[in-house]
C-alpha cells in the first residue's frame, strides 16, 4: 500500500509505517504525479484536493490533519466513493491558548482590567467553546454567535452576529465557507467593520478570507479599532505586508501549532485510516514527545500589580506570542517575491510549543482568585 504524506505532519513515517510504504512531500508540492499510484493520502490544509489533484489516480482514502476542511472538494471526493476524514478539534485547545496569550498582552499593554471587557465570540464550536469557558473563568462577560448552533438547540445564548458588534473584543473561530446562509467568506467586510463600535478589538485565528483584509486595512487606517490580532491571512503564503504593518500581533498561520495539538491530529487520522482498512491501531504518541523547555513556573503574587499582569508573565514564559510577531515581522526587511517562501518556511521550521497542562506553576504571596485563574488556563497551579 503506498501512502503519500505531507512531510510537516508529525511522527507520520513512525505512525503509519506499519501501514504500508510512507513517501512524504512538502505540502505545496503534492501534485498529480504525485499521488498518481497512491492508496492513502495525508494532507494539511496547503494542499488542495479536488477533481484537478485526484482525478485519474489510484486514491481510496483521504485525511487532513487539520480541524479546518476549506481545502478539500468533499462533494468530489464523495462522487468518486474515496473516503474521508479531518482531525476535528486536534489542535482546539492550542488556538484557545494562543489566543489568551494575546489578549492577556494585550491586557498589560493597553492596562486592560478583563473583568471589565466584553468578549464576543464568533463561531462556538470546538475551538469557541473552549475560549468561552476560559474567557468566563477569567471574570469576562462573553457574548456568543453561532447560527447552526443557534437553530438546531434554540439556546438563547447563541444571539445574532448584529448583537455582538458592541462587544470590547471580537474573536472569529468559524470554518471558511462560501455558500449557504451561514457563508462565512468575508463575513467581516467594510460594512461590518462600520457597525462595530469605536476602539473594538479584532482577533482572527480562523481562515484569512473571513476578514476582507483589503477593508481591514481601510477601517485600520481611520483608527478605528484598538487593536487587531492576525494568525491567518488572505492569499497565504503571499501575505498583505501592508497590513502586517498595521496590526497589533501578526503571526503565520500558527496558533494551533502547539505540539500537542499536531501530534492529536497525526493519532486522529491515523486512527481514521486504521478504521477505514479495518486494521486495529497500535501506534500511541504518548511517551514519544519531548518534555517541556519549561516544565515549572515561579512568581511571587505581591511583586506583580494585577491578576492580568500576574497571568501574562506566567502565559508569555510558557508561550512567548510576541517571539512568533517578531519571526513575521522579519520578513518586511527581505525583497517581496521571497515573502511567500519565508512565510511557509516560519510554519514549516516552527520551535516546539507545549501546552499549558504540561506546566507547574508555583505562586508565592497569592491570592486565591490567581490560582483560580491560572488552573482556568489549563496550567497546573499551586502554592
Amino acid at each position: 500500500m503506498r501512502i503519500i504524506a505531507d512531510e510537516n505532519i508529525p511522527f507520520v513515517r513512525e505512525a503509519f509505517a506499519e501501514l504500508g510504504e510512507v513517501e512524504t512531500f512538502a505540502g505545496r508540492a503534492i501534485s498529480p504525479d504525485v499521488v498518481r499510484n497512491a492508496d492513502i493520502l495525508l494532507v494539511r490544509s496547503v494542499t488542495k484536493v479536488n477533481s484537478e489533484l485526484l482525478e485519474g489516480s489510484s486514491v481510496r482514502f483521504v485525511a487532513t490533519a487539520t480541524i479546518g476542511t476549506d481545502h478539500i472538494d468533499e462533494l468530489y471526493l464523495q462522487r468518486r466513493g474515496i473516503g474521508f476524514a479531518s482531525a476535528k478539534g486536534s489542535n482546539a485547545n492550542s488556538v484557545a491558548e494562543y489566543v489568551f496569550a494575546a489578549l492577556l498582552n494585550l491586557a498589560v499593554r493597553y492596562n486592560w482590567k478583563l473583568a471589565e471587557k466584553t468578549l464576543g465570540v464568533v463561531g462556538v464550536g470546538n475551538i469557541g467553546s473552549r475560549v468561552v469557558r476560559v474567557a468566563q473563568g477569567l471574570g469576562m462577560e462573553v457574548l456568543q454567535n453561532d447560527p447552526p448552533l443557534a437553530r438546531q438547540t434554540a439556546d438563547p445564548r447563541f444571539l445574532p452576529l448584529e448583537a455582538l458588534m458592541n462587544a470590547d473584543i471580537l474573536t472569529l473561530h468559524v470554518p471558511l465557507t462560501y455558500e449557504g446562509e451561514d457563508a462565512t467568506y468575508h463575513l467581516f467586510d467594510e460594512a461590518k467593520f462600520r457597525q462595530m463600535q469605536p476602539a473594538t478589538v479584532l482577533f482572527n485565528t480562523s481562515r484569512g478570507a473571513v476578514v476582507d483584509n483589503q477593508a481591514l486595512k481601510g477601517i485600520l487606517a481611520t483608527g478605528q479599532l484598538a487593536a487587531v490580532v492576525l494568525d491567518v491571512w488572505e492569499n497565504e503564503p503571499h501575505i498583505d505586508g501592508e497590513l502586517l504593518r498595521m496590526v497589533t500581533i501578526g503571526t503565520p498561520h500558527i496558533a494551533g501549532y502547539s505540539l500537542d495539538g499536531k501530534v492529536n491530529g497525526t493519532r486522529m487520522i491515523y486512527e481514521a485510516v486504521c478504521n477505514f482498512l479495518g486494521v486495529k491501531p497500535t501506534w500511541n504518541p504518548s511517551g514519544q514527545l519531548p518534555p517541556p523547555k519549561i516544565s515549572e513556573i515561579r512568581i511571587n503574587g505581591n511583586a506583580l500589580r494585577s491578576d492580568e499582569e500576574a497571568l501574562n508573565t506566567v502565559v508569555q514564559q510558557a508561550y512567548p506570542i510576541e517571539k512568533d510577531d517578531a519571526r513575521l515581522r522579519a520578513m518586511l526587511k527581505i525583497p517581496p517575491e521571497q515573502w511567500g517562501t519565508y512565510f511557509d518556511s516560519l510554519r514549516k521550521n516552527y520551535p516546539v510549543r507545549r501546552e499549558f497542562f504540561n506546566i507547574k506553576v508555583r505562586v508565592n504571596n497569592y491570592s486565591s482568585s490567581l490560582i483560580k485563574k491560572l488552573k482556568v488556563l489549563g496550567f497546573m497551579a499551586e502554592e
